[in-house]
C-alpha cells in the first residue's frame, strides 16, 4: 500500500511538470513600453504561508510603485511551478525564483535573470538534510527505512540538491526511505520534523537561521547532518516581452533598495542584505545538476 502511495506520487509530480512544461513560452508581439504597462505585476517564491508571503512583499511593492511610477500587484503562486507557469502564460512582469525554478523558466516562459540576492555577505546558500538532535540518524545512509520531508518537486535546496546528494550516494528515496512527502514551504519541512511528523527533512540554512531568528525553532529542534556546495541565490527575473527601457529601470530600482529603502529587502528569507547583477549563466552549475539526476528541462513534454 505504501509503495503505491509513493508511486501515486510521483505520478502527479511528473505529470505536473509535464504539464507544466509543455506548449510554447511567454507570450508574442511587440514588447509593451513602460507608458504602456500601467500594473507591474510581480511574483513570490511560495516559502511558506502565501499570506505571510504576500505582507513580506508590501515594502517592496511600494518601492518599485515609487521607483517605477507604476501600480504594482503582487502574485503569490500555491507552488513554485505555479510562479513559473504565470510568467509563461503572460500574467507576470517580473518574478523571484528558486534557481531550479528559475532555469525552467528560463525554458519555458522566456524569464531573464537580472539581480540576485546578497545575505550575510554572500550571493550563495546551502542545503542542509535535517533531523532530531536526539534521532539515531547519524549518516545519510541512516536515513534508510525513516521517513522524510522533501517541499516541492521545483525547489532547488528543498528537492533538486537533495536528490543529487542521494544519487551521489546510492540512495534511493522513493525505494529506501519508508515515506516521502512534499511538505510545500520550508517552514511546513521543518515543522514538520519539530512536531514529529517526519523523522528528516530538507531544507536550506538561510531558512533555518530565519526561522531561529523568529523564534519559530531553536538548536534543540534541529540537528544537521549533510550540507551540501553551494547554490547561487535565488535571482529575480524579467519576462522577455518586457521593453528594454523598463527592464533598465526596474533593475536599477533592486541594485539601489538596499540604501533607498532597507525594508523593501524583507521578502523571501527575510535576511536579505542587496542584491547584485545576476545572468542566466550563474545558475548553468544548476542546469548541470538537473542533467545528472537525468532531468532534461529541454525535453520534458
Amino acid at each position: 500500500m505504501l509503495r503505491k502511495k509513493l508511486m501515486t506520487v510521483a505520478t502527479v509530480v511528473v505529470l505536473g511538470l509535464s504539464m507544466l512544461l509543455s506548449g510554447c513560452g511567454g507570450t508574442s508581439g511587440a514588447k509593451p513600453t513602460t507608458a504602456e504597462v500601467k500594473t507591474l505585476r510581480v511574483g513570490a517564491i511560495p516559502a511558506e504561508d502565501s499570506e505571510k508571503v504576500r505582507k513580506t512583499y508590501q515594502a517592496l511593492g511600494s518601492y518599485l510603485e515609487k521607483k517605477t511610477g507604476m501600480k504594482v500587484e503582487i502574485f503569490v503562486a500555491t507552488d513554485y511551478t505555479g510562479v513559473v507557469e504565470a510568467m509563461r502564460a503572460g500574467k507576470l512582469d517580473v518574478a523571484q525564483y528558486g534557481p531550479f525554478s528559475y532555469i525552467l523558466a528560463a525554458e519555458k516562459a522566456g524569464a531573464e535573470a537580472f539581480v540576485m540576492g546578497k545575505t550575510k555577505g554572500s550571493t550563495s546558500y546551502n542545503s542542509v538534510i535535517i533531523t532530531k538532535p536526539n534521532s539515531s540518524i547519524k549518516t545519510l545512509a541512516d536515513l534508510k527505512g525513516h521517513t522524510f520531508a522533501l517541499v516541492d518537486p521545483a525547489s532547488t535546496s528543498g528537492n533538486l540538491v537533495p536528490r543529487s546528494i542521494f544519487k551521489k550516494n546510492g540512495i534511493d528515496p522513493e525505494k529506501d526511505f519508508k515515506s516521502v512527502t512534499y511538505a510545500g514551504g520550508h517552514d511546513s519541512a521543518v515543522l514538520a520534523l519539530k512536531n514529529d511528523k517526519v523523522e528528516a527533512a530538507a531544507t536550506h540554512n538561510l531558512n533555518i537561521d530565519k526561522m531561529k531568528q523568529e523564534g519559530v525553532i531553536t538548536d534543540q529542534d534541529y540537528r544537521v547532518i549533510v550540507q551540501s556546495d553551494p547554490i547561487p541565490n535565488s535571482p529575480w527575473a524579467f519576462s522577455k516581452d518586457l521593453s528594454p527601457e523598463l527592464k533598465a529601470k526596474i533593475k536599477q530600482a533592486f541594485l539601489d533598495v538596499a540604501k533607498e529603502d532597507p525594508s523593501a529587502l524583507n521578502t523571501s528569507d527575510g535576511m536579505m542584505e542587496s542584491y547584485e547583477p545576476a545572468n542566466d549563466s550563474d545558475y548553468n552549475p544548476i542546469r548541470e545538476v538537473a542533467k545528472n539526476l537525468n532531468l532534461d528541462v529541454t525535453k520534458l513534454k
